[in-house]
């Protein structure tokens, strides 16, 4: 769906809406830090799936039903993109969201996945290497976003399954996450890849230990990094990005931007300071129910731009 600039007594309706994103956890941080560092005039709005977590043990139809979930709490925000943050909702629940949410929607996996193909494209025969959680490995995603770019390329995978909790408890610098690290992207170093896509959103708080292992000639591909780029992209093709300076420096988790999680704030928030160096101003634990229970709350895109009033003293406060 290509969503039309509106202007209504000359505030620009669309275009200030924020972006919204969501993950099955605190991992897609990454990917919100990548999009605020890129894009300082837009404002954005996070749903960490706490309660859920993780995704990747869970059924094709239970994936896709969360994700619709999460994704339709996010429409009834108010939002004019959407970023699924989460590689394995990414690789197993896309296409039913975009046929469902009626708005763009960007995934990590694709993003990835070409500017791997766009770094190695000088090489003869490009080898690209791919680490992920199991799920993420199990559903070839990623190869089959990459050999969809480019067929001459060698692609090779490898989970490492444990590199999500060494994250999370921030053991950058430990002994046991070089000797972790090691052992997890023996594989990969054996292979000998040209590029190397850091295919979950939680490994880029590792790339350092990553980058020691694999070596300083491959390089990493940040998938929310690449994801910021395409989204940067997307929102100029389609004039939907948001005009207005902000004044003064914007921060990370500022006030500008909102924080939803189903479960465990007081964690996500510890979380987010590890990860981003600073907890969220806003933060609300809510519950995200099935779509027929919560749809008479759901404000779809249409009545946001009928109502742009009511809207804006909703999410100003």
């Amino acid at each position: 769906m290509i969503i039309q600039q509106t202007e209504l007594n000359g505030y620009n309706l669309i275009n200030d809406l924020p972006i919204g994103i969501f993950d099955s956890g605190v991992g897609g941080l990454t990917v919100y830090r990548a999009l605020h560092d890129r894009l300082p005039n837009e404002h954005f709005v996070y749903l960490g799936d706490t309660a859920r977590v993780p995704y990747g043990t869970k059924s094709l139809a239970t994936v896709e039903r969360y994700a619709l979930e999460n994704s339709q709490f996010l429409v009834s925000r108010g939002i004019k993109l959407l970023v699924v943050a989460c590689n394995t909702a990414s690789a197993l629940a896309l296409p039913k969201i975009r046929a469902r949410m009626g708005i763009d929607v960007v995934g990590v996996i694709g993003p990835g996945a070409r500017k791997a193909v766009e770094i190695t494209k000088d090489k003869a025969i490009p080898r690209i290497g791919v680490i992920a959680t199991e799920a993420t490995v199990s559903s070839n995603a990623y190869s089959t976003a990459i050999n969809r770019a480019s067929r001459d390329t060698e692609v090779f995978q490898a989970a490492c399954p444990l590199f999500v909790s060494l994250a999370e408890e921030n053991w950058i610098n430990e002994p046991e996450t070089f000797s972790i690290a090691e052992k997890h992207l023996r594989s990969i170093v054996a292979f000998g890849p040209d590029a190397l896509v850091l295919g979950c959103t939680h490994y880029p708080i590792l790339r350092d230990v990553i980058q020691q292992t694999v070596g300083t000639n491959v390089k990493l591909i940040d998938s929310g990094e690449a994801t910021a780029e395409e989204v940067e992209r997307l929102l100029s093709e389609k004039a939907l990005g948001n005009p207005k300076i902000i004044s003064g420096s914007r921060t990370l988790c500022d006030d500008l931007d909102h924080f939803y999680v189903t479960d465990a704030a007081e964690r996500f928030a510890r979380v987010a300071e590890r990860f981003l160096g600073a907890q969220p101003s806003k933060l609300e634990e809510i519950e995200v129910f099935g779509v027929d229970e919560f749809q008479s709350e759901t404000r779809p895109l249409g009545s946001v731009l009928s109502d742009p009033d009511s809207y804006r003293r909703k999410h100003d406060s």
